[in-house]
């Protein structure tokens, strides 16, 4: 939104009363201009955030890309709305845009916690300010990332760090990364896990999974499903291979299915040139978001055998559709998985291993699923919402005391 642009403001529904916002509560602009069109894991925290928060009564206003402004009308309807200017919509003059009329945008809607949800924030402005910082792998594994995305996001994680009123995390595995190799106090960080959105990550219902599976094309055959951005930290090139050692000598082996956005992982297309042609490895692509209770929920197993994440949010959107999920040790994942879900190593041998094990325990896989479901019920964003009303109190009341 350059400052010559008009403001086009998508009101909030008249049928909030005054009871449902706490005079308590300070005024919270979040601005979701950085999420991604393709709503991958952060477009997911944002959208069921905001949601949950609307739900719950937050004083909310909401800047957001100009494509985005239905879908927060529909999913925070009881939120103030603004749409920013078209400009925005490139990497660069968003930059600009938060450090110069964001400020200025805070202050015109009189919000008093601005809560910036990925890593980047302004410098200086009218409002505390709150930064989600969602991992770091960034500084502890810096190769998974192309070497621009990874400088530039060391830099405002540390910024962050230093000059947020609070920092949001997701898990105590990315605050204690942090404060080992950034420097962070513990003090300046809240760790808020994620929920997941049960309108969508649900156990499928037969014709959800026939759906998926003919959108798919797999017919009757059994399934590995993957989801997530085909990027190194996903491991799936050894996926890949530790999937084809397993099914080598399988008389009816499943096929692989790998959805997701591409990414870019060069060595996938090495590790499936590698694999036997009796084996049948599916790139599905991205799939909508009404079909992915089937995908995963229908699945012989969900692996996801990440190198490292700061949540983990795949694994619990696949345990609350009811899926046996095999992931890793890695950061965070066991936070998330608990005892409801299988554990390899990172490598395709262990991969492998798990793989074969599954397939050969269906009494095993059925356990896991229905420990995985149950234990998904403890994540809500509901309560995630709660907790990051909490902060926003906090960083309001630290604020005004310093000024």
């Amino acid at each position: 939104m350059g400052s010559n642009s008009p403001v086009r403001e998508i009101p909030a529904r008249s049928r909030r009363t005054l009871a449902r916002v706490s005079t308590a509560d300070p005024r919270v602009l979040i601005d979701a201009t950085a999420v991604p069109a393709d709503r991958g894991g952060v477009g997911r925290y944002v959208d069921s955030l905001a949601a949950a928060l609307d739900a719950d009564g937050a004083a909310l206003s909401i800047v957001c890309q100009p494509r985005d402004a239905v879908l927060y009308s529909k999913l925070a309807p009881h939120s103030r709305i603004v749409p920013a200017a078209e400009a925005v919509t490139a990497r660069t003059a968003r930059l600009t845009w938060e450090q110069t009329t964001l400020p200025r945008l805070a202050r015109r809607l009189g919000a008093q916690v601005l809560h910036s949800p990925h890593y980047t924030m302004p410098l200086a402005g009218p409002a505390a300010s709150v930064v989600t910082l969602h991992d770091a792998t960034f500084f502890t594994d810096p190769v998974l990332h192309h070497s621009i995305k990874a400088r530039f996001f060391r830099a405002w994680t540390k910024a962050a760090l230093l000059r947020a009123g609070r920092c949001v995390v997701p898990s105590v595995a990315t605050a204690d990364e942090l404060t080992r190799v950034a420097g962070a106090s513990r003090d300046r960080m809240e760790i808020i896990q994620h929920g997941v959105d049960t309108d969508r990550f649900h156990p499928p219902s037969p014709s959800e999974v026939a759906a998926a599976r003919a959108a798919i094309g797999l017919g009757d055959q059994e399934y590995v499903a993957f989801l997530g951005a085909l990027e190194p930290r996903k491991n799936v090139p050894a996926l890949i291979r530790g999937f084809a050692a397993a099914c080598r000598g399988r008389v009816d082996p499943p096929a692989l299915v790998l959805a997701g956005q591409p990414g870019w992982d060069h060595q996938i297309e090495r590790a499936l040139d590698a694999v036997p042609h009796r084996l049948r490895v599916i790139r599905a692509g991205y799939l909508p978001f009404d079909s992915l209770a089937g995908f995963l929920g229908g699945a012989a197993l969900v692996a996801y055998p990440s190198l490292g994440e700061g949540f983990g949010l795949p694994v619990l959107e696949a345990m609350a559709c009811g899926a046996c999920v095999l992931t890793t040790r890695r950061l965070s994942l066991p936070e998330v998985g608990g005892d409801a879900v299988a554990y390899c190593g990172v490598g395709a041998g262990d991969i492998a291993a798990a793989i074969t094990d599954l397939l050969d325990d269906p009494t095993r896989r059925a356990v896991l699923a229905a420990a995985a479901q149950e234990r998904a019920k403890e994540f809500s964003w509901g309560a995630s919402a709660e907790r990051h009303r909490e902060v926003y109190g906090r960083a309001y009341a630290a604020h005004r005391r310093s000024r």
